[in-house]
């Protein structure tokens, strides 16, 4: 199993911590996110370990970890950025936003889960997006489930707390077998169409995933409540409380 952790962007809401590094590292509690990381893949016994880089990529160098260089950073998007390490695609992947960090009973639980695409969802988000805002719907994003934990809508913009039945986070699973079909999908889809409102190139991940579940194979939740952070701008680096709460629900 591998690991891939999606660095390209500058993270230009956190200026000026991200003035001369990528946002990846940008430090909490005196250590960069992508350093966090890849200390917690080592701890659950990953060592396979790659880096998509574009902005400042110069500024990431940690021995035993591959870079994948994304040269047009500055004008794609995740998923994008994801298939410029399409060569590492040959085997059960997990894929990491740059910007969070996480617990490891939370990756375990990624690694455990059995099924070709699994994301991990979290079920006490209100509590997390409560402490960063006073409206917690205002940067939320729809997560709808079916009864046996598979995600039916993702990604959109909701109009009321029902439509969030917990919240995207950013980590994710795709078995080697997922991957043989998700990589000519992908290249498949019309590169002239709109996806969210987005081009080809700059379509966002969560729309990438919806696509798969209507399209391809269900994604399936693998639940957690916090013992993660996602830091966005300079204010997430203070509630390194949620960090440390874990909670993790059976899926």
């Amino acid at each position: 199993m591998k690991l891939i952790v999606l660095a390209a962007g500058q993270g230009t809401r956190l200026r000026p911590l991200t003035d001369n590094i990528p946002k990846c590292m940008v430090p909490l509690e005196g250590t960069p996110l992508l350093e966090r990381q890849l200390a917690t893949a080592r701890e659950v016994g990953l060592t396979d370990l790659h880096v998509a880089t574009g902005y400042r990529e110069d500024a990431i160098d940690y021995p035993g970890v591959t870079k994948h260089f994304n040269p047009d950073y500055d004008r794609t998007n995740m998923v994008a950025t994801l298939f410029c390490a399409e060569e590492i695609m040959d085997d059960d992947l997990i894929v990491a936003y740059g910007d969070i960090v996480y617990q490891p009973d939370v990756l375990q639980a990624l690694i455990d889960a059995p099924h070709p695409v699994s994301v991990v969802v979290d079920l006490a988000w209100q509590r997390y997006w409560a402490a960063r805002q006073e409206d917690p719907i205002i940067d939320a994003e729809t997560m709808k489930l079916r009864d046996d934990g598979t995600i039916i809508e993702l990604g959109k913009k909701p109009q009321s707390l029902e439509e969030i039945q917990g919240q995207y986070i950013g980590l994710m699973k795709f078995t080697r077998e997922a991957l043989s079909e998700i990589r000519p999908f992908y290249h498949g889809l019309d590169h002239s169409a709109r996806y969210d409102g987005k081009d080809y190139d700059n379509m966002y991940m969560t729309s990438f995933l919806q696509l798969i579940a209507d399209n391809l194979t269900p994604l399936h939740a693998v639940f957690i409540r916090n013992g993660w952070m996602e830091i966005d701008a300079p204010s997430d680096l203070e509630f390194t409380d949620f960090l440390y709460r874990r909670g993790i629900a059976a899926e």
